[in-house]
């Protein structure tokens, strides 16, 4: 089997690499509250999920 003459250069593999990033997360809108959200997950916001209540959410009492 052949073997490489020569180590890549780190120019050489960092090109390679540079292809790997992060792709921005897809955000949808809540059709209840109109909050953004993760897509097919439920609202933070709200707690509903494909227009029904799903989580129940503490109410925030001010003191």
């Amino acid at each position: 089997m052949p073997n490489p003459k020569r180590k890549h250069s780190r120019a050489r593999r960092d090109k390679r690499r540079a292809n790997w990033k992060l792709s921005p997360l897809d955000i949808s809108i809540c059709p209840e509250c109109n909050q953004p959200k993760l897509p097919h997950r439920v609202c933070p916001s709200c707690g509903s999920y494909k227009g029904r209540i799903v989580v129940r959410l503490k109410e925030k009492t001010e003191e």
